[in-house]
């Protein structure tokens, strides 16, 4: 019986040189992208599920899913620097489960995925957030700049690579909020209320000013109707 070729899960295989702190903290920030999609989005869904943030979600996979298109027609290689990792045929945190539906080539690394996830974030985030959270919108370019930074200093993309994802990340970011919040969204309340938006409590809270008071105030009213002598 042939023996198969075996094939790692590079969820969160991110390679350094032993001994380089810088790295060392570069290769964790490389991981911010699965730390937003597993304990941000997902996270999300489970106790929150409001729909801003599903579509926000969902703009992020249509943004992933183009960006293995474009790699599948450029098949530009990742530079020569990956070879010392011994890792080049890694796909990154999105991309081993993308290929399983468009059969990307190993190796195609134009544009970077990590750079165009984050940049992507960091626009629709800042677009969504910037009034009432600018601080917040602030932290979410930082990771971006410093993700971006953290392929090319890691050896898996070329500089052209980053930010050729970080220009393509912006430009989806920017136009993904725009179809949402000013098309969209006139079809929340629809969805809010029906089969599936009342089966999984998915709830639509784009004319709540201040989401977090709002919640905030009615916790504590509803702790007070129950236990009102306690006031």
């Amino acid at each position: 019986m042939a023996a198969h070729p075996l094939k790692a899960v590079t969820l969160t295989h991110v390679r350094y040189q032993r001994g380089d702190q810088i790295g060392h903290f570069l290769a964790w920030v490389s991981l911010v992208p699965v730390f937003i999609s597993l304990g941000g989005f997902v996270t999300h869904f489970i106790f929150r599920r409001e729909l801003q943030g599903i579509f926000f979600a969902l703009g992020l996979l249509i943004s992933q899913f183009i960006n293995e298109l474009i790699k599948t027609s450029v098949q530009q290689a990742r530079p020569e620097t990956c070879a010392l990792l011994e890792m080049c045929d890694s796909h990154g945190f999105f991309i081993d489960y993308v290929d399983l539906i468009v059969h990307s080539s190993d190796g195609n690394r134009w544009p970077s995925s990590h750079a165009q996830y984050m940049f992507f974030f960091a626009v629709y985030f800042t677009l969504l957030t910037w009034r009432s959270r600018w601080a917040a919108a602030l932290v979410a370019w930082v990771l971006a700049v410093l993700t971006m930074f953290s392929r090319v200093y890691l050896g898996y993309h070329s500089i052209s690579q980053v930010f050729a994802g970080a220009a393509l990340g912006i430009f989806l970011g920017a136009v993904w909020f725009r179809i949402v919040n000013s098309g969209l969204v006139s079809y929340f309340p629809a969805i809010e209320e029906s089969l599936f938006g009342r089966m999984f409590y998915v709830k639509d809270t784009s004319h709540i000013p201040n989401v977090l008071k709002f919640e905030y105030d009615n916790a504590r009213a509803m702790r007070r109707n129950l236990h009102p002598k306690d006031n």
